[in-house]
């Protein structure tokens, strides 16, 4: 009887007729002709220029990895996912070989929607800034390149790809290849933990048994979505740390979120003068370029260069609130959209500086709180042999149950004032910093 997908080339290459591919760290992976096609359109090369963390390398000097790469690990992560579940005959029956290739060809696409500085534009949650995922359209519709190779070399209708990207179903199938590529669980995140951490340069999102937890995955009750065998929980229990630690220390670093949120507000502040359409289309370096030069001789200047300019100069933190630290503040300011927060950050600015007996200058103190969406929380089921049944895997992880009584952004993501430095600088001298609470927690509450 013939092995299920056996007939895929990037599963299972025919001697001669496959290549790989090398990206970091030491992966070998697939690079049959196919591939090679939609890898060369120019809707997949603009991925080089679009670079994984955006303003992290303003912290740490290695991250400067691309979507490019990680698209490709990615998939690579695709394939290993469907070596281990070809053996769950349930996943068989559900998934075609069709289904299969579908879901490897997404792999590949999933951030094809991507622009420079994509997430930290999204988490603006403007009206007229589309979610990427639904910006693919424009890079995988009718027309492109890529949609074309779609059609000729892997036999696929490019709107199978956007229904996995975008669609919100109950179809079975679809959502269980939907929580292959974003879920507790997926593709996504086992790369880009390991991939992150690599050129960061810390150990936290590499501190976990990748191999021991993909070789445990299995169909939930369900039937549309993952699950892990018993075997796999202490992998799991250390994905779920990792992830928690990436996030604290790497992704909500301090000075990112200074870098970030410095970024955000010159966006913000010069949207009304921008082509967005172009704009999104640029490569990273030519939207730098244009976000300072439609920034000169403008209040947003400041903001800017500090991140930009030849000259770094982040602003520095003036307070910091969370779970653990004025908890009614962080609760108050995080659900606020970033349209409050911006009147929020003018006001509390203008108050700062009336009590410290300063001129204001005008976004000279910014208010960085979490995005009103929150990241994927981590519930996976844990298949008991010995009872034969699944189990939420915080009911047989007192580690995970500890870590799941809080909502992981809660856990991870603060609310903190940043101010120019020489700013800051007054508010620490001339300011106690229950002074600056209270004025915070007054302007809020209005």
């Amino acid at each position: 009887m013939q092995a299920p997908y056996s007939n895929i080339p990037e599963l299972y290459p025919a001697a001669g007729h496959s290549g790989v591919i090398r990206i970091p760290v030491e992966q070998d992976v697939p690079f049959t002709p196919r591939v090679r096609a939609i890898v060369d359109t120019p809707q997949f090369q603009r991925l080089r220029s679009v670079t994984q963390l955006a303003l992290a390398s303003q912290v740490y000097p290695g991250a400067n990895h691309t979507r490019f790469e990680h698209a490709l690990g990615v998939y690579h992560n695709s394939l290993l996912y469907l070596r281990q579940l070809a053996r769950d005959p349930r996943f068989t029956e559900l998934i075609s070989d069709h289904d299969a290739e579908v879901l490897i060809a997404a792999a590949l696409l999933h951030d094809i929607g991507h622009w420079p500085f994509c997430h930290p534009i999204e988490d603006l949650g403007l009206k007229q800034l589309p979610p990427h995922e639904t910006y693919a359209r424009q890079f995988i519709g009718e027309g492109t390149e890529l949609a074309d190779v779609l059609r000729t070399e892997w036999k696929i209708n490019p709107d199978e790809i956007l229904q996995i990207l975008t669609a919100r179903t109950d179809d079975p199938k679809c959502r269980l290849q939907q929580a292959i590529l974003s879920g507790p669980i997926d593709i996504d995140k086992m790369d880009y933990l390991v991939r992150d951490s690599q050129h960061c340069g810390v150990p936290y999102g590499r501190q976990f048994d990748r191999n021991r937890l993909i070789s445990c995955l299995i169909v939930n009750e369900a039937g549309d979505g993952l699950a892990i065998s018993s075997k796999g929980r202490t992998a799991a229990e250390m994905m779920v740390f990792a992830r928690y630690v990436m996030f604290s220390e790497v992704y909500w670093h301090h000075a990112v979120r200074s870098a970030t949120v410095m970024f955000a507000r010159s966006f913000y502040e010069l949207l009304p003068q921008l082509d967005i359409t172009r704009l999104f289309q640029m490569t990273e370096p030519d939207l730098i370029r244009s976000l300072l030069t439609t920034a000169q001789n403008t209040p947003v200047q400041l903001l800017a260069e500090g991140v930009f300019g030849t000259r770094r100069s982040l602003f520095k933190r003036v307070a910091e609130y969370s779970l653990f630290h004025e908890e009614d503040l962080y609760r108050s300011l995080r659900q606020k959209s970033w349209e409050e927060l911006v009147g929020l950050s003018n006001r509390v600015g203008e108050r700062l500086a009336h009590a410290a007996g300063v001129r204001f200058v005008p976004l000279s103190l910014l208010i960085d709180a979490p995005p009103q969406h929150r990241e994927v929380e981590f519930r996976i089921d844990v298949f008991a042999e010995s009872e034969l049944r699944f189990r939420p895997l915080r009911e047989v992880s007192p580690i995970v149950d500890s870590m799941a009584r809080t909502q992981f952004d809660d856990c991870v993501k603060r609310v903190r004032l940043f101010a120019e430095p020489e700013f800051r600088n007054t508010l620490r001298c001339q300011l106690s910093p229950s002074a600056i609470d209270e004025i915070v927690r007054s302007e809020a509450a209005e």
